[in-house]
């Protein structure tokens, strides 16, 4: 119900867009037959796949001219990043958008051969771009990234630019030297050569001692 609300907000040929949009998926999406054989692809099926290419390149042109305009508005302040949001959310940008990428990917878990041959992939990437930058102005956005990314013991060392730049930094561990500090109670493990202290994350984990 929800849906079909948000649907009669709409203007019509933005319904008349997504219907299309999902026309074009569901005409790529593999049925279950019998004796087809791998890799050919019928005429019609082309045909579709050359389609949603020219479909996509069109909606590609339109957001990548519409997001870096977003983009300058919304870096403006907290509140006109938010009204740009709510405007892009209603947009082919919000609206078309995020269900085809999840349609091609489906698609390409599916078929990955016939989106190879449609060609629409890669158009897509170009947009990675302007939706990045638009997504660095989110508020909060840096803390979420940090909040991510600090993870304690290994990773913590390793983002906060810890490591060792050259050898004359490094400090040589013997075995006899880690197994003595384990014994001792620490937490220190080897990976790809490195010794790793992750006593602090021991006490963090959920997956227990005896995984780690």
């Amino acid at each position: 119900m929800d849906q079909e609300l948000y649907s009669k907000e709409r203007s019509a040929s933005l319904d008349l867009l997504l219907r299309f949009q999902r026309l074009l998926v569901s005409k790529l999406y593999p049925a279950d037959c019998v004796g087809q054989v791998p890799n050919t692809y019928s005429p019609d099926l082309l045909g579709v796949g050359s389609l949603l290419k020219k479909y996509t390149a069109l909606l590609c042109t339109h957001i990548g001219d519409i997001l870096p305009v977003a983009t300058s508005v919304a870096s403006t302040s907290h509140r006109h990043f938010a009204e740009v949001s709510r405007v892009v959310d209603g947009d082919l940008t919000g609206i078309l958008l995020p269900e085809l990428v999840v349609s091609i990917v489906l698609l390409l878990s599916k078929n990955a051969g016939l989106m190879q041959e449609a060609g629409a992939i890669p158009l897509l990437a170009g947009l990675l771009e302007h939706l990045d930058r638009f997504n660095h102005l989110a508020p909060g956005k840096e803390r979420d990234d940090n909040e991510d990314l600090a993870w304690p013991g290994i990773m913590g060392s390793f983002f906060t630019g810890q490591s060792c730049r050259n050898n004359e930094e490094v400090t040589l561990i013997r075995k006899a030297d880690l197994e003595n500090h384990n014994k001792d109670g620490g937490f220190w493990t080897v990976i790809d050569g490195k010794v790793y202290d992750i006593k602090d994350f021991q006490t963090q984990s959920l997956t227990g001692s005896s995984i780690l």
